[in-house]
């Protein structure tokens, strides 16, 4: 039997990078999956690759920034599948490398609507339907920088402090319907938005990105995928309101690398 056998899971943010890899592993492990993002070409091609695997997968396009999207999302779901075991709120986007008083007003609307609405999006539109069909998992990607600073990134860790906090909460309000909610907190990952970093910053930011991890390396997104599986899991029956930190031991060190901001040769 694997772990998430029958089970039926909404991934956001599952057209690539950790999204995909948790939409991938879910679906291994006995998952019917929907992949949504606002990637729709991009999203279609991986569920189908999913499918064409074996594995019985489903995109729906979603702008995780906009509630009616969230919620049609949710409603289809549950339309046509009966019911949501599980969801990722996964979808994110990166803005930062800059001092807070620099970023604008349009820059701060854009990632919180991204990261932290979405949030609140996904659990208001799902929480329903789980406490009708008798329980549920709830996932949310917050990350290392919701727990140790660095430089620049005020604002992406604000979202993501508050994405812990809010899910603290629910699983105090939610346990006595069955519904576990977690969060997974991921040091540097291997994906396309850390790329995007590096390309924004400059190409000494990936040297620097390995010395903050004392493991040596950064991560691989399958190795997100398997605490999300985890946690989805029965074997995390017990589990609830805990913040997973998937970071290499990131959070455990002084993050400050003096070369990080160090003017770049001309």
């Amino acid at each position: 039997m694997k772990r998430l056998d029958e089970k039926i899971a909404v991934i956001t943010g599952g057209a690539e990078g950790i999204g995909f890899a948790i939409a991938r592993k879910m679906a291994i492990e006995g998952a019917t999956v929907i992949l949504s993002d606002i990637q729709k070409r991009k999203g279609e091609m991986m569920a189908q690759s999913l499918r064409d695997c074996g594995y019985p997968a489903v995109f729906h396009y979603c702008d995780v920034a906009k509630y009616r999207d969230v919620t049609d999302l949710i409603n289809t779901v549950v339309k046509q599948f009966g019911r949501v075991d599980i969801l990722v709120n996964n979808a994110a986007i990166s803005i930062g490398g800059m001092p807070i008083y620099e970023m604008t007003l349009e820059e701060w609307d854009k990632l919180i609507s991204v990261n932290l609405n979405s949030v609140f999006y996904g659990c208001k539109s799902v929480l329903p339907h789980m406490i009708a069909s008798g329980g549920g998992v709830i996932i949310s990607l917050a990350s290392a920088q919701g727990h140790i600073g660095l430089d620049g990134w005020t604002a992406y860790a604000g979202a993501k402090g508050a994405i812990m906090s809010m899910s603290r909460q629910m699983a105090v309000e939610f346990g006595i319907h069955n519904i576990r909610v977690n969060t997974i907190s991921p040091g540097t990952i291997d994906t396309p938005m850390n790329k995007q970093v590096i390309d924004q910053l400059g190409s000494h930011y990936a040297d620097t990105d390995i010395k903050m991890h004392p493991i040596g390396r950064i991560g691989k997104p399958e190795e997100v995928a398997e605490a999300a599986v985890y946690l989805a899991s029965d074997l995390a029956g017990f589990t609830t309101g805990i913040d997973l930190k998937v970071d290499g031991g990131l959070t455990c060190t002084p993050r400050f690398v003096p070369e990080l901001f160090e003017p770049k040769a001309e």
